[in-house]
């Protein structure tokens, strides 16, 4: 065990810290901000909006508020999003996901919110299930944040389990989690590109070839997501593997794509990709599963199946159970093909609430539920209801110097119903 102590410098004060500027964080800074509460938002990267490189927001798109909206109408301003279509005759809506970057930075920009790019949490001081301090380190060197509320929505839960407060990973029988992907891109160049499959890499068939969604884009773009199996994204060693692995299969998948007939979304013909080539691919390979709060109350996959509603319920959940099998690389599933619908469904607050905690909440996928009521509540379209949640709670809490429980629930879902939230 090795120790050290430094003297670092005190960051300017706020009273609620955001740590994730993806869409879940970016939704909790801005509804914290709205309902009064001095806020500080910090993303690890150089632009907002998360690792995310789907290009479709999953799920309904309408009714998860008014912060989604005005996602949704930024986008559209800039022709960078299909028209609507509800989740019942489209289950994702594609967006230009570098246009994405830009409308979330412009969203905070106008909000007075205190923005630090670059900027990684690295530590959390806890007393007493209470947050002292949040140690994070940018350019300027290690620092620390003393805020009154901190919201988590790193999507791993990495300040909540990081401050000590209980965690699941995984599945129970053996901690294995939901499968990650690589998206990455390809363009139309009018002309079958010279096309090398790079040495040591695997030449697939259709008969080997491992998951592979194909989402249409427009403007001679198509984007490729890529299943991977067997990491752990709470784990240095094996996250940095699992970034190595994929984009190795990502050239040898790239090759595939150039040589065997493909399905585009859900048509039924075949589509040729032969003259599209290898454009870019997303920053970080993308996370289902990280670390998950123990929360006040643990959303089961049978509330999601049976469409339950809770007095407490500050998000509604739509979209199919999700479930990809942790244990296969190809298309396959933990329940039935029967088993993935689910009719609309509450997410309690108490399940954004770490069991015990005095001034953490949590918003995004590392949210309080099991594995299998993760794979439909993790996408985005969700995740932004649970962010203007937790926002809206934590400045309460800091309004009314009030624990997480003792704020009054029915006045934030009255607040949330106020500002466009379906409950």
């Amino acid at each position: 065990m090795y120790h050290f102590s430094k003297d670092i410098l005190q960051e300017q004060e706020c009273e609620v810290l955001v740590v994730g500027g993806g869409i879940a964080g970016i939704s909790a800074a801005i509804a914290s901000s709205r309902t009064g509460a001095n806020t500080m938002l910090i993303e690890q990267y150089s632009v907002l909006g998360g690792a995310q490189g789907i290009g479709a927001f999953c799920g309904e798109t309408k009714g998860q508020g008014e912060i989604f909206d005005e996602i949704i109408d930024g986008l559209g301003k800039l022709n960078a999003i299909e028209s609507y279509k509800p989740y019942k005759e489209r289950e994702a809506r594609p967006f230009d996901n570098e246009v994405l970057k830009f409308v979330l930075q412009e969203m905070i920009r106008k909000e007075n919110i205190d923005l630090l790019l670059h900027t990684k949490m690295v530590a959390v001081d806890v007393k007493d299930n209470s947050i002292e301090g949040v140690i994070i380190h940018n350019p300027s060197g290690l620092q620390v944040i003393e805020p009154q509320v901190v919201i988590d929505a790193t999507g791993d839960g990495f300040v909540a389990y990081e401050g000590g407060f209980p965690c699941n990973k995984g599945r129970q029988s053996d901690n294995k989690t939901l499968p990650m992907s690589l998206m990455f891109f390809l363009r139309d160049i009018c002309k079958k590109p010279d096309s090398i499959l790079p040495s040591g890499l695997k030449e697939y068939t259709p008969e080997d070839v491992p998951m592979v969604s194909i989402w249409p884009e427009p403007d001679g773009k198509v984007g490729i997501k890529l299943k991977v199996i067997g990491y752990d994204s709470t784990n240095g060693r094996s996250f940095s593997n699992a970034e190595l692995f994929a984009r190795r299969e990502m050239m040898a998948i790239n090759y595939y794509l150039q040589h065997y007939p493909n399905r585009m979304g859900q048509s039924p013909e075949k589509v040729f990709l032969e003259n599209y080539k290898f454009d870019y691919a997303s920053m970080q390979i993308g996370i289902r599963e990280g670390w998950r709060i123990k929360g006040e109350y643990v959303l089961s996959v049978d509330d999601v199946k049976n469409g339950r509603k809770f007095k407490d319920g500050i998000a509604l959940g739509r979209f199919y159970l999700d479930a990809l099998s942790p244990d296969s690389d190809k298309r396959e599933y933990m329940l039935t093909k029967e088993d993935l619908q689910v009719p609309p469904y509450h997410i309690p607050y108490r399940s954004l609430v770490p069991k015990d905690s005095k001034n953490l909440l949590v918003a995004g996928r590392c949210f309080s539920c099991n594995q299998l009521a993760l794979s439909s509540a993790r996408v985005m379209t969700t995740a932004s209801m649970m962010g203007q949640a937790a926002g809206r709670a934590a400045a309460m809490m800091v309004d009314n110097n009030k624990l997480p429980l003792e704020i009054n629930v029915n006045q934030l879902k009255k607040e949330l119903s106020n500002h466009g939230a379906v409950l």
